[in-house]
């Protein structure tokens, strides 16, 4: 045991409490931004804010009721939001294994699979319009046996808005819930392993709860583009209303016609995007980037 004049030494030595000291200018000396990234970053931020500012302003308030009361404005927003929910929910059934078979599995080819699924974050939205047309649309690879053999057809109906929307949607999920799985420690799986648990137990006890973080963030990205997508619906489901005729596809109608309803239209689906980001991103969002440990 050291002698006590040792012990007070320590005890009343400045040096801890220099190197705190220390290490909080440090800290704020770190937290303060370069002006080389911090005159873009601001340029970067007006870029983004600027059109949204420009669309808030120019809006025509008086006009917003009316708007808003005319029958096929509720009918485009309760067929987004329902399309868009529906789109999710596929999303979650099938991204989810996807994502699980990229981050845990050990086959070949994961590196082309990967590829694959997200091929559409890159693909011109008409352009997969186009080719679920092709495969889906009453001449196609599927959808010629559909309507010849159970007399389904798809395009042009709702379901085509469905499934135009998980086409682009999906790839954003399963980014997200795979992220997650190679954050996640795979100790906690190969310890429910040694106990007994089958795979299947694993994923649904151990895997899934660890990645909910993922999986809620994933799904909010997913639903929001879905919201959001043009291209591949008018491509592939066509623009009727009550139908097939989303809010983009009813705010383009209204630009061509009646540009203030086209603004009261793009309101409605910022008010709507901002608040779903804002209500989930700190109980999600923030926990999804943080690995788990």
């Amino acid at each position: 045991m050291p002698p006590p004049h040792d012990l007070l030494a320590r005890v009343t030595d400045p040096a801890p409490e220099r190197l705190r000291s220390t290490g909080r200018r440090r800290r704020r000396r770190g937290s303060s931004v370069p002006a080389p990234l911090l005159i873009p970053a601001v340029v970067g931020v007006v870029f983004l804010v600027t059109p949204l500012v420009g669309l808030v302003v120019r809006a025509p308030w008086s006009a917003i009721g009316p708007t808003l009361a005319a029958p096929e404005v509720g009918e485009a927003l309760r067929l987004s939001l329902v399309s868009a929910t529906l789109a999710t929910l596929v999303s979650i059934v099938l991204g989810v294994p996807i994502a699980w078979v990229l981050a845990r599995s050990t086959a070949r080819g994961r590196t082309v699979l990967r590829a694959l699924v997200t091929v559409p974050l890159v693909l011109p939205p008409v352009v997969g319009g186009v080719a679920l047309f092709l495969v889906l649309g009453r001449h196609g690879i599927i959808g010629r046996w559909l309507d010849e053999s159970l007399g389904i057809t798809i395009p042009f109906t709702t379901a085509a808005v469905v499934i135009a929307e998980t086409f682009v949607a999906m790839p954003f999920l399963v980014i997200s819930v795979e992220g997650a799985l190679r954050a996640a420690d795979a100790r906690f799986e190969d310890v429910a392993a040694t106990l007994g648990a089958d795979r299947w137990t694993t994923f649904r006890r151990v895997t899934l709860p660890l990645v909910a973080p993922g999986v809620a963030a994933g799904a909010v990205l997913c639903w929001a583009r879905a919201l959001g997508e043009f291209g591949a619906t008018i491509t592939f489901a066509g623009n009727f209303p009550g139908t097939t005729q989303t809010m983009p596809l009813a705010v383009y109608l209204a630009l061509q016609r009646d540009p203030e309803a086209a603004i009261v239209l793009s309101l409605v689906l910022l008010a709507v995007s901002l608040a779903t980001l804002l209500l989930l991103r700190d109980r999600w969002l923030g926990r999804s980037r943080v690995p788990i440990a």
